[in-house]
């Protein structure tokens, strides 16, 4: 706990894991967008955070939806993913990233994450489909369950990317999109390339807890131009353009993000660069400080990666209740990972792979408050 003293506030009745930073700039762009009357899903904000995340990411193109897990659902759908799919997608997650697959009709498929990047594991990934799966008619195909196996969804774990060179080969080998569910990972970089860049498609969230926020807000990257047109007619209950009519030609979703939500964002945009700079000190007092702490190791970045620092984090093997329950006593408020996708109720009779690591990462993580005014 000394560790954590050095670096955390003492005098603060509660010290989040992660809350907004919002300012006058903020406030301004809202109140622009009130004063317009332009609130609802059509506006200039929307349309500018589109070009802005695009342009910030290297995507092509950005279609902004009402969440992160909307964007997620749409992903995947532009991916092919149909209803009797499975989908290959980390346990160790948060529950939306299976959500979204069941919202497709398909069932999620648990794969295990490695030590190191916290994502999916390539290697025991290649090693799983090789036994348990065959390509039938170009298709790869579960051998147990008889179904089409999809895609696969990697999630960028508290903002560190998973080893997306690893992942492509893999999905090359046999034949599965990548879509990626970079819902964490704003501004986190494999070499010069943006997580969320690498797969057919992505899903970025803007949740109130994430490294910039638009209230509730998502974004669907990808670098294909039907895809994206695609994604944009989806997400606006597959409404063909006219003057006056409303002609529907499939069954669409109200997913558009609406122009306040989008104002906001573009302010907190403008304030990112300051946002990664501040985690990122944030982050080197967390490592210096548990640097001379023998029962606890730091979750840093892995070789090639530049993380955003959106959730700190450290491993204890021998006592992850006692650091969790000793925190929230001092007002700091830790918390573990997810549980583990399969050990879910509503998951539980899924397909999955032997998920040690997974297990264990939950069983040994502490995730430490990580707020922007934390950092110097």
């Amino acid at each position: 706990m000394a560790c954590l003293a050095s670096v955390l506030p003492r005098d603060a009745d509660v010290v989040p894991l992660h809350e907004p930073n919002l300012t006058e700039l903020e406030q301004r762009y809202v109140h622009d967008c009130v004063a317009s009357g332009w609130v609802s899903s059509v506006g200039k904000y929307v349309d500018r955070l589109e070009r802005e995340i695009a342009d910030y990411t290297g995507s092509r193109f950005a279609i902004a939806t009402v969440n992160g897990t909307s964007a997620l659902h749409v992903a995947l759908l532009l991916a092919g993913v149909r209803a009797g799919d499975e989908v290959l997608c980390p346990a160790l997650s948060f529950v939306a990233t299976a959500n979204a697959i069941r919202y497709c009709g398909a069932c999620p498929h648990f794969v295990d994450s490695e030590h190191r990047t916290l994502g999916v594991d390539a290697v025991k990934l290649r090693d799983h489909l090789e036994t348990a799966t065959q390509m039938e008619d170009g298709s790869c195909v579960n051998r147990l369950t008889g179904r089409r196996i999809a895609a696969l969804v990697p999630m960028h774990t508290l903002g560190h990317a998973a080893d997306l060179g690893g992942l492509q080969e893999v999905c090359d080998a046999f034949g599965l999109p990548m879509v990626e569910d970079a819902a964490e990972s704003l501004g986190t970089y494999l070499g010069n390339q943006h997580t969320g860049t690498f797969g057919l498609a992505s899903a970025i969230s803007f949740n109130g807890n994430k490294i910039m926020t638009t209230g509730g807000g998502g974004m669907i990257l990808t670098q294909d131009e039907r895809l994206a047109k695609r994604a944009k007619h989806l997400t606006t209950t597959a409404k063909r353009p006219h003057r006056w009519e409303f002609v529907h030609d499939e069954v669409g979703y109200n997913y558009r993000m609406p122009n306040l939500n989008a104002a906001l964002g573009c302010a907190q945009l403008e304030r990112l660069d300051e946002f990664l700079r501040r985690k990122r000190g944030l982050a080197e007092r967390y490592a210096h400080a548990f640097s001379q702490c023998s029962g606890a190791h730091w979750v840093q970045e892995w070789e090639g990666e530049s993380a955003n620092h959106w959730v700190n984090a450290i491993r204890v093997p021998d006592h992850r209740d006692a650091v969790l329950q000793r925190s929230h006593e001092a007002g700091w408020q830790a918390r573990p990972l997810w549980n583990c996708l399969h050990s879910l109720s509503i998951f539980a009779d899924c397909p999955r792979m032997d998920l040690t690591v997974s297990e264990c990462l939950v069983e040994t993580t502490v995730c430490l408050p990580s707020s922007v005014k934390l950092g110097p």
